[in-house]
């Protein structure tokens, strides 16, 4: 599906449907996300929180928020991951596949048999829920939310949209990615509208404690340029973190700024927590980050990707190495090289 064609029928069904479930379920309601949640997860959770408690509906939304996204969300508005699921209640599942538990994080989704509604923009959902409503054309689950929000009538409020602009703030680079399109601008203009506030976000999210810059040193010393520039790559390990006095969350931004190199067109951070790896992966071109976080049993987006290595560094890096060097000579092979 296109962005041009993203709002066809079968897309307002979808959202009318979640949209129906929301409504017509009486009990409790649990809101989640993926494991190591972004900009577009929190953004996502909020604002469809928000929007389910303006309509009085009891809302749960366990989350642990990474410190750089801490600002956004209010007192008691989140909560600390169940142990037990509360009777009668729904589940909705945002910016994540429902049937990949193993991701979903707040709970054990694996261990829940009531009703489960999933929004997702990520190409790899199996397309299995109660009601869903999937769509890989949209670069952030936010923009997706904003559709059910509407399909809920609630009334907006500065804070549903401020939410939500994160969300599409963040999974779009600020706008940046090639993935944005016209109706995301649109989405933008009608969030802006509504009262986000897209200067106090960016202020925010560029804020960053003098940890990130220790450790941001450290992980440079493990630069590396490959494939004569194509691939650009850096580890870290705990002894980094503990000489930085910085945290995992701190690293997940630096994949971005490594997709920056000239001639770059692959960034690849690699977290090395001992017992297993896990990689971010950004591409720019006709180069896809998804196809090298599959091989590695992992996926996401073209352009945005992750996978996590059962194992060793050393044997994680040989597992790296192969999905790019197949990744690099499938594209050779249909663009090849100067």
């Amino acid at each position: 599906m296109t962005a041009e064609n993203s709002a066809t029928p079968d897309y307002q069904r979808d959202i009318r449907a979640v949209a129906d479930a929301l409504l017509a379920h009486t009990g409790p309601i649990v809101v989640l996300s993926h494991e190591n949640p972004d900009g577009d997860a929190l953004g996502s959770v909020l604002g469809l929180t928000r929007a389910l408690r303006t309509l009085g509906k009891t809302v749960l939304a366990p989350m642990t928020v990474p410190r750089y996204l801490q600002f956004l969300p209010q007192p008691g508005e989140l909560s600390e991951p169940l142990t037990e699921w509360p009777a009668h209640a729904l589940v909705a599942v945002l910016d994540v596949d429902n049937n990949d538990p193993a991701r979903v994080a707040g709970a054990d989704l694996s261990t829940f048999s009531g009703p489960v509604v999933n929004v997702d923009h990520h190409g790899t959902n199996l397309r299995r829920a109660d009601a869903g409503v999937v769509d890989p054309s949209k670069p952030a689950a936010a923009m997706m939310v904003a559709d059910v929000v509407d399909a809920l009538g609630t009334p907006w409020n500065p804070d549903i949209a401020t939410a939500l602009m994160l969300g599409l703030n963040t999974d779009t680079g600020n706008f940046a990615f090639d993935s944005v399109s016209a109706e995301t601008f649109a989405c933008a203009a009608r969030l802006r509208e509504r009262g986000a506030r897209l200067g106090w976000l960016n202020d925010q999210m560029r804020q960053n404690p003098r940890s990130y810059y220790l450790l941001l040193r450290e992980v440079l010393g493990t630069l590396e340029f490959l494939h004569d520039g194509r691939v650009v790559q850096t580890r870290v390990d705990e002894e980094m973190l503990a000489r930085a006095g910085a945290t995992w969350e701190q690293v997940d931004n630096y994949v971005n700024m490594l997709r920056n190199a000239e001639g770059a067109q692959l960034a690849v951070m690699a977290k090395d927590y001992g017992d297993r790896v896990k990689f971010s992966l950004r591409s720019r071109g006709p180069v896809s980050a998804q196809n090298v976080a599959v091989a590695l049993g992992g996926g996401g987006h073209v352009p945005a990707a992750g996978a996590t290595f059962v194992g060793s560094y050393p044997a994680a890096r040989a597992a790296l190495d192969a999905a790019i060097e197949a990744e690099l000579a499938q594209v050779d092979a249909v663009e090849p090289t100067a």
